[in-house]
C-alpha cells in the first residue's frame, strides 16, 4: 500500500489495457479494498474506472436512488457487505417456524437489491456471502439452534447460493472461504471498523481484492487454461533419471512421498474439471515416462495433454506446447520446484504465470490456490471434457498421415455440424467462448452472458452457433457467429471458432448456413470486420479467402469486407449439415 502509486503509475502507463467499469455498492467503507483492486486489475490487463457508494448505502444506491449508479454505465456491480449488515439476526429463543421465516425476510432483502439492478442496469451483479460471526454468543450451539448466528449466516449462504445457480446474471464471491482461511481473528480488526468503517484487515481486504480479479479475469476470458509440470521433485520425490522408477517418493510409504502423491490428486482435480496439464522437464522422454508406470502414481500418461521430456532449454519447450495445443502462453501456469528454471521462464516467456511454490511439495497446491489462477464463473460439459476433446485432436492428427490427399482425410473424418440460432440452453457456453477465443477471432470482442441473452429477444440481431462431431468424438459447439442488421446490410460483429477445429472447413459450413438464414430476411450484403490484434493475425485473411471483397482498410490493419447474397453458392463439401430438433 505504500508503494501503491508508484505501482499505479507504472502499471497504467502499458499498453492495450482493457477499459471496464465497476460499481462497488458497499456496507462498509471500500476505499482500501478498491485501491487493491485496482492494481491487480491493472496488473491484469485491466484499466478500471470505479463509482463507490457512500459507506453503507448498497441498499438505498440500488432501489431508491440509483441515478448515479445508471448514469455511470457500470461494465460490472460489487455489493460488498459483511455479516455486519444482516438487517435482522433471529432472536436467541426462536423456533424453527420462526427461523425460516427469518431466512425469508433477509433473502427478499437482498433479492429486492438484485432485482432492481436487473432492471435498472442489466449487468453482470458480484454478491458476497458472509463471513462467520466474529462471536459465537451460544458457543457450539451456535451452529444448531435457530436462534445461533453462525446456523443464520450458513442458512443464508445456501441461500445466496441456490439463487445465484438460477440467475445468470449474479455471481457469488465466497467471502466465507476466504476469510475461514484467513482465520476470523485475522480477518476482523475492530479498531479499523470503530474507527473508519472498514470491516477487514489490511490481509482481509488484500484477499477480497485477489478474489474479486480473479473473478473478472474469469469473466473476461482471461483464466488459465493449462497447468504445466516439471516432474523430478515436483510431482515425484526424487530424479527418475537417477534413482529408477522403484526409488521416486510416491505413496503412503513416508510423509514425503504421500506429500507428492496429495500434489499429484489436487492436479488431476484440476484435470478433471477443465485444465489440461502440460509436462516441460528435463529428461529423457522414454525414462520421464517410466515415472507415471509407478503402481502409486495417481498422474498416468493419458492425464497429459502434451510431453515435453529432452534436454532443450524450458521455456523453448513450452513455446511448443503452446504451439501444439493451440493456446496462448498466457493462459499457462508453470510449475516448477528448481528457482532458476523458475526465474528463465517468467523472463522468456511473456504472459506466463509462475508462481514462487518454493521447494517444499506439501506447500504447491496452496501456492496455486492463493493465486487463483484457474477461477471460473460456471462449468459447461465442454469443460469437464476439454482434456478428452484435445486427446482426440492428437488422434486425428496422426490419422491425417495416412492420407496423400487432404479432401480425402477431411472426408474420412465423417463430420456433423449442427449450426442452428443461439438457444438457451448453449448462452452459457457461447458467453465463455466470446470471452476465451483469441486467435480465431475476426473482432475480440466480448460479451457478458447478459449481452447474449438480450440477443435473443433483439430482432436486429441474428446469432449462430456451430457444433462439429467426427468419428474421433464431439467436438461440442467450438463456433460462432453475431451479426446485427442495418436496413439490407448484416454487419458480422463476432466470427470466432475454437483452434482445435481449424483447417476442418467449418467457417465454410457456417458462412453457407448465415447465407442460407439471412436470405430471408431481406439481407442482400453481408459486412465482416477484421480488427487486429496481437493473437489473431491468422484470421486476417479470413474474408478474402471466403470471397469477400475489401470495402475499406486502415492503416493500423483494420479492415471492413463485403460479400454480395445474390449469386451465393454453397462453400461446404466435406461437412454434412443437421439442423438442431428444436428450431
Amino acid at each position: 500500500m505504500t508503494k501503491r502509486k508508484g505501482l499505479r503509475r507504472k502499471l497504467a502507463a502499458r499498453e492495450n489495457l482493457q477499459p471496464i467499469r465497476i460499481a462497488v455498492l458497499s456496507g462498509s467503507t471500500t476505499n482500501e479494498v478498491v485501491d487493491l483492486l485496482e492494481l491487480r486489475l491493472l496488473d491484469a490487463g485491466f484499466a478500471p474506472t470505479f463509482h463507490q457508494s457512500e459507506y453503507g448505502r448498497f441498499y438505498v444506491d440500488a432501489v431508491h436512488d440509483a441515478d448515479a449508479l445508471i448514469q455511470f454505465e457500470p461494465h460490472l456491480i460489487y455489493v460488498h457487505t459483511s455479516v455486519r449488515n444482516i438487517q435482522r439476526f433471529p432472536p436467541v429463543g426462536c423456533s424453527e417456524i420462526e427461523f425460516e421465516e427469518h431466512v425469508k425476510t433477509e433473502i427478499n432483502f437482498f433479492q429486492e437489491i438484485w432485482t432492481s439492478l436487473e432492471e435498472k442496469i442489466g449487468c453482470l451483479v458480484i454478491q458476497n456471502n458472509f463471513e462467520f460471526p466474529p462471536y459465537a454468543i451460544l458457543g457450539n450451539l451456535d451452529a444448531t439452534l435457530a436462534g445461533g448466528h453462525t446456523r443464520f449466516v450458513s442458512a443464508l449462504n445456501l441461500e445466496f447460493a441456490r439463487r445465484a445457480a438460477s440467475n445468470s446474471k449474479l455471481l457469488v464471491q465466497d467471502i466465507c472461504s476466504i476469510s475461514a482461511r484467513i482465520g476470523l481473528d485475522q480477518w476482523f480488526d475492530f479498531e479499523r471498523w470503530f474507527s473508519y468503517k472498514i470491516n477487514t484487515s489490511l490481509e482481509g481486504s488484500h484477499a477480497i481484492a485477489t478474489s474479486l480479479t480473479a473473478i473478472i479475469r474469469a469473466i473476461y476470458g482471461k483464466a488459465r487454461k493449462v497447468l504445466v509440470l516439471d516432474l523430478d521433485n515436483t510431482i515425484w520425490g526424487g530424479a527418475i533419471g537417477d534413482d529408477g522408477v522403484e526409488k521416486i517418493q510416491i505413496g503412503r510409504e513416508t510423509p514425503v512421498a504421500e506429500a507428492y502423491s496429495a500434489f499429484q490428486q489436487y492436479c488431476l482435480s484440476l484435470r478433471n474439471r477443465g485444465v489440461l496439464l502440460a509436462v516441460c522437464s528435463k529428461n529423457s522422454e522414454e525414462i520421464a515416462k517410466q515415472g507415471f508406470e509407478h503402481p502409486d502414481s495417481i498422474l498416468k500418461l493419458e492425464h497429459i495433454s502434451c510431453f515435453k521430456a529432452n534436454w532443450d532449454p524450458k521455456h523453448e519447450n513450452i513455446a511448443l506446447i503452446a504451439n501444439e495445443l493451440n493456446l496462448g502462453a498466457d493462459s499457462f501456469v508453470f510449475v516448477d520446484d528448481n528457482p532458476a528454471e523458475r526465474e528463465i521462464v517468467r523472463a522468456q516467456i511473456n504472459g506466463i504465470a509462475v508462481p514462487d511454490v518454493g521447494s517444499d511439495v506439501a506447500q504447491y497446491a496452496k501456492v496455486l490456490e492463493a493465486g487463483r489462477y484457474f477461477e471460473q464463473i460456471s462449468l459447461s460439459q465442454e469443460d469437464y471434457e476439454r482434456a478428452a476433446l484435445y486427446d482426440q485432436n492428437t488422434q486425428r492428427t496422426v490419422f491425417e498421415g495416412k492420407f496423400a490427399d487432404y479432401g480425402e482425410y477431411l472426408d474420412s473424418l465423417s463430420m456433423t455440424a449442427e449450426i442452428g440460432r443461439f438457444q438457451p440452453i448453449y448462452l452459457e457456453r457461447i458467453a465463455q467462448l466470446t470471452n476465451k477465443t483469441n486467435q480465431f477471432n475476426l473482432t475480440t470482442r466480448r460479451y457478458t452472458l447478459g449481452e447474449i441473452e438480450s440477443i435473443l429477444t433483439d430482432p436486429d440481431a441474428i446469432g449462430i452457433y456451430g457444433r462439429l462431431s467426427d468419428r474421433f468424438g464431439d467436438n461440442g459447439l467450438i463456433s460462432i457467429v453475431l451479426g446485427r442488421r442495418k436496413n439490407d446490410i448484416l454487419d458480422i460483429d463476432l466470427w470466432l471458432m475454437s483452434c482445435r477445429v481449424l483447417k476442418r472447413d467449418m467457417e465454410l459450413a457456417m458462412l453457407d448456413a448465415l447465407v442460407q438464414r439471412v436470405r430471408g430476411m431481406g439481407i442482400a450484403v453481408l459486412h465482416g470486420h477484421y480488427l487486429p490484434t496481437k493473437k489473431n493475425a491468422m484470421v486476417q485473411d479470413h474474408y478474402p479467402k471466403l470471397g469477400f471483397e475489401v470495402v475499406s482498410q486502415n492503416p493500423d490493419g483494420s479492415a471492413i469486407y463485403s460479400l454480395e447474397i445474390k449469386g451465393f453458392t454453397p462453400r461446404n463439401t466435406h461437412i454434412k449439415i443437421m439442423e438442431p430438433g428444436n428450431e
